[in-house]
């Protein structure tokens, strides 16, 4: 589903006039990947630039947005493939018009590649990307806080949220195939996490600063390279590992929700070398990411709580991976370890 509108035209002219030496607009086109923001290619006589309205309430606000600004500068002097913003006339990088922070960026030609696009030896050079990425957060980013607790789903809370949803879909008018297949994959998962309710991991303690979104859509590739690393909306402090397995459950997910194991693989072990993380962390945060996955209904939640269907083609591939990951447990496990 298109993200715009004629209503949500930025203003592009006033947004223009604090920058110099990019030229007068020609045109504005949205782009509509992505969920959360907006987008838009911004042609003008100097060139091309990507403009980003950012919306998203827990990061859209100045502070936020101008940390982020700051570390993807500071990763791209590391030499990492990042597209930091523009400045303006007065060296700053969020222009605040109308209520709302924009951001002008240059132009990345490339394209996004999922898993079933990447060789091995792509998969493993994804492994050592993000790998760098996790190392050079912690050069150029202040320590992390001691501690944490980052807490996983507790069953009862997840069986509460199943019986909404159960009760949602059945409910949901007109009825088509989408309801039917939630329905089913609801009353499945309560049924695995009756069965796996004893499984479910402990706090995880280590953390470190992470990109917090890398999934296809946020990286471009030029032919087999990465071009540019994009949208570090969600930048924060949470466990590695784990985001280096959430983004394997995504880049490496097949249309009929198994992992392209071998490449999972040779990206895990790529991410190990690149961090000096050991075999054990890596089973402890696949052990995590799974009960996350076992727990997690956020397609269904966007569909019937939010009305809002732009997940919904994801949701076939998620919830059949869950299901597909306990079955495999034992294999993914290793695919990330060994």
């Amino acid at each position: 589903m298109p993200r715009s509108s004629v209503s949500h035209a930025p203003p592009v002219r006033p947004l223009l006039r604090r920058y110099t030496d990019v030229g007068e607009p020609l045109s504005c086109v949205p782009v509509t990947e992505g969920l959360l923001n907006r987008g838009y290619r911004l042609s003008t006589t100097r060139g091309a630039y990507f403009l980003k309205q950012h919306l998203d309430a827990p990061t859209s606000d100045r502070a936020t947005i101008t940390r982020q600004h700051r570390a993807t500068q500071r990763l791209h002097a590391l030499g990492l493939p990042v597209a930091p913003p523009l400045p303006d006339s007065r060296g700053r990088t969020v222009a605040l018009v109308g209520g709302h922070c924009y951001a002008l960026h240059p132009w990345v030609d490339g394209r996004h590649r999922d898993g079933a696009q990447l060789s091995t030896g792509c998969s493993r050079r994804l492994g050592t990307l993000l790998g760098r990425v996790h190392t050079c957060l912690e050069q150029v980013m202040e320590s992390p806080p001691p501690g944490g607790d980052h807490a996983s789903a507790h069953p009862e809370d997840t069986f509460r949220a199943i019986e909404e949803l159960l009760r949602l879909a059945r409910a949901h008018r007109p009825r088509d195939s989408f309801d039917a297949l939630a329905e089913h994959r609801l009353r499945e998962r309560r049924r695995l996490l009756a069965q796996h309710a004893h499984h479910r991991p402990p706090p995880a303690s280590a953390a470190g600063w992470v990109h917090g979104d890398f999934h296809p859509l946020n990286l471009l590739y030029r032919g087999a390279e990465p071009a540019a690393i994009v949208d570090w909306d969600r930048l924060g402090v949470r466990p590695r590992a784990e985001e280096a397995v959430r983004a394997a459950a995504i880049f490496f997910v097949r249309p009929e929700g198994e992992l392209a194991l071998e490449k999972v693989r040779a990206y895990a072990r790529a991410y190990r070398r690149a961090t000096g993380a050991d075999g054990a962390e890596l089973a402890a945060a696949a052990h995590r990411v799974w009960w996350e996955r076992l727990n997690d209904f956020w397609t269904l939640r966007w569909r019937y709580q939010l009305h809002d269907r732009r997940a919904d083609p994801q949701f076939p591939a998620v919830s059949a991976l869950a299901v597909w990951w306990t079955r495999e447990y034992a294999a993914v496990r290793d695919a990330f370890a060994g």
